[in-house]
């Protein structure tokens, strides 16, 4: 199958079922889940230009993707359109896959270091 299965005609054109049907289709014959999550946000979009029907489309692939696979750059930068796919809790843990710890930690000790650079100069410059 092609890199894009479907027109910007077909995504805003194609009936619910027949969307649904050739996007698992394109997802179980590619494993491409960064395509995949594109196109639905292109379905969020749909939904939220007035098709009512695609509230919550293709929900169980939603939540396979953000839940079961490894974490990807377009899955960070397009999370919180799909916020209203999960539950409280389960936001809680994806936002410590998306948004790990280790980034946290790793801008904590640049931090602790560069001010203990500071403070160094700062006793250096008052001993002298």
């Amino acid at each position: 199958m092609a890199e894009q299965p479907f027109t910007h005609q077909q995504l805003f054109n194609l009936k619910l079922e027949t969307i649904e049907q050739r996007l698992m289709e394109y997802y179980q014959e590619t494993q491409n889940g960064t395509m995949t999550i594109k196109l639905l946000l292109a379905l969020r979009v749909r939904y939220q230009l007035g098709a009512k029907e695609f509230a919550l489309v293709l929900q169980d692939l939603v939540r396979y993707l953000f839940m079961n696979t490894k974490a990807t750059k377009t899955m960070k930068q397009f999370f919180w359109y799909f916020v209203d796919y999960f539950e409280t809790s389960e936001l809680r843990i994806l936002g410590l896959k998306l948004n790990p710890v280790r980034k946290f930690i790793e801008k904590t000790k640049s931090l602790i270091k560069s001010a203990a650079k500071i403070f160094q100069n700062v006793t250096d410059s008052e001993a002298t």
